[in-house]
């Protein structure tokens, strides 16, 4: 119950902030392209985190399920086990676009004109 108000409440700020951020779209042309540069590298540095942060606990909890899994029908470890693979891989790879987006926004700057 308290981790369910918990995510609530970040996604409400998150939304919220998200709403505010349209009062400092009125910038000069020639300061906005700093100004973008510089929050899309702060960004992607965020996003990247979020997703390691994700994949950690939906790997965690993977491979918990899966060790359960085992533990209660031996014979059937194999296919849980190339299940479990599949499913770790494709959560991983997840983060691996986030850190190809983030990389391509940290060096290959798409707000210059």
């Amino acid at each position: 119950m308290r981790t369910s108000r918990l995510v609530l409440s970040l996604l409400f700020g998150f939304v919220v902030l998200g709403l505010a951020s349209p009062v400092y779209a009125q910038e000069a042309a020639g300061a906005a392209n700093g100004v973008a540069a510089q929050w899309s590298i702060i960004t992607a540095g965020f996003a990247l985190a979020i997703a390691a942060l994700g994949a950690a606990l939906g790997q965690g909890r993977a491979v918990a399920s899966a060790a359960e899994a085992i533990a209660r029908n031996p014979g059937a470890a194999g296919e849980i086990r190339g299940a479990l693979i599949l499913g770790l891989v494709l959560i991983e790879s997840l983060v691996i676009y986030v850190l190809l987006i983030s990389l391509i926004l940290f060096f290959l700057n798409p707000f210059v004109g």
